[in-house]
């Protein structure tokens, strides 16, 4: 019998939940540069690997202007930066000298040590730059942690995309939807940035064990509710799961994964399965001997580095 009382939108059954987690991100002003960020959370640590998730932007920077982080370490994760609008110039302890530019994917994977730095420099400096996009750590299994430092440059072109029913998608890394980027990757992962036409609907991978979406523009429904963007849900493992865009279409992340074998200490730039591994990084880099010790200055951007906190 039909009750009056029950609202139709009100997800009933089991769809009730299978949502497990709405994140809100934390927003942070960096001097007319906002960053939110979702990973790591009060409610959340990790979503299969991913262990940090910051957007960056929207933001416009004036001719002359742009961002500079200067040489700092890693320890213990992969890290992507992914952009939708502007370019960074990327230059780690390796050696590597490369552009990060739209659509494009470049796979730092830290391991025992790498220092790198990110700025707008040179030609990007010489006209106004938007800037728009995505940094995300991976957290490394623990029989990975001291692998050597690498890294990887996929342009768009080298990415998996998937078209129809009102949807764009292209795969960033791992495996989804029988599709896989030629990317060898330390643990089982999927990445995606979908493009959804009003009222598309994208279903998430069901063999992956754990599964979020960040709502990046637009709104989106989900078990009946709806979010706007900058919200990241977190789904059961198991379930069978679509989000639908709202009225204006969507842009969403989709992200996932394996469960990490055990929770992860973080400090700083590092990621570790144990205190004892961050401590060691700590002080290595604070010794700062670039020549003989564990951490190294990018090559062409070795005049300053970032100092290790206080505490």
């Amino acid at each position: 019998m039909w009750n009056p009382l029950l609202d139709p939108s009100i997800p009933i059954g089991t769809q009730v939940d299978q949502i497990e987690t709405v994140i809100v991100p934390r927003a942070r002003d960096l001097g007319g540069f906002e960053v939110r960020r979702a990973l790591p959370s009060a409610q959340r640590q990790m979503v299969g690997p991913f262990i940090f998730f910051d957007q960056m932007g929207p933001a416009e920077f004036l001719t002359g202007q742009g961002i500079d982080v200067r040489p700092h370490p890693h320890i213990g994760l992969g890290t992507v930066t992914y952009l939708m609008k502007g370019r960074l110039h990327h230059r780690d302890s390796l050696g590597t000298d490369a552009w990060i530019e739209p659509g494009a994917v470049n796979w730092m994977l830290a391991g025992q040590g790498i220092t790198h730095s990110e700025r707008t420099d040179g030609a990007a400096r010489k006209a106004p730059l938007s800037m728009f996009g995505l940094q995300t750590w991976l957290a490394l299994p623990k029989d990975r942690e001291e692998d050597a430092a690498g890294f990887a440059h996929l342009g768009r072109d080298q990415l998996p995309e998937l078209e129809g029913e009102g949807k764009q998608v292209r795969l960033i890394l791992g495996h989804a939807w029988g599709e896989t980027v030629p990317l060898r990757m330390p643990s089982e992962v999927f990445y995606a940035d979908a493009l959804l036409q009003p009222g598309a609907s994208i279903p998430l991978p069901d063999d992956q064990e754990d599964r979020g979406v960040y709502v990046l523009q637009g709104e989106v429904t989900c078990a009946g509710q709806t979010f706007e963007a900058g919200r990241m849900l977190v789904f059961r493992p198991g379930d069978r799961v679509s989000v639908q865009a709202g009225p204006q279409g969507a842009r969403v992340m989709l992200l996932g994964g394996a469960t990490m074998d055990g929770p992860r200490f973080i400090w700083w730039n590092f990621v570790a399965s144990s205190r004892e591994k961050i401590e060691a990084a700590k002080e290595a880099w604070r010794a700062g001997d670039w020549m003989h010790g564990r951490f190294s200055l990018p090559p062409g951007d070795d005049r300053e580095f970032i100092p290790a906190p206080e505490r």
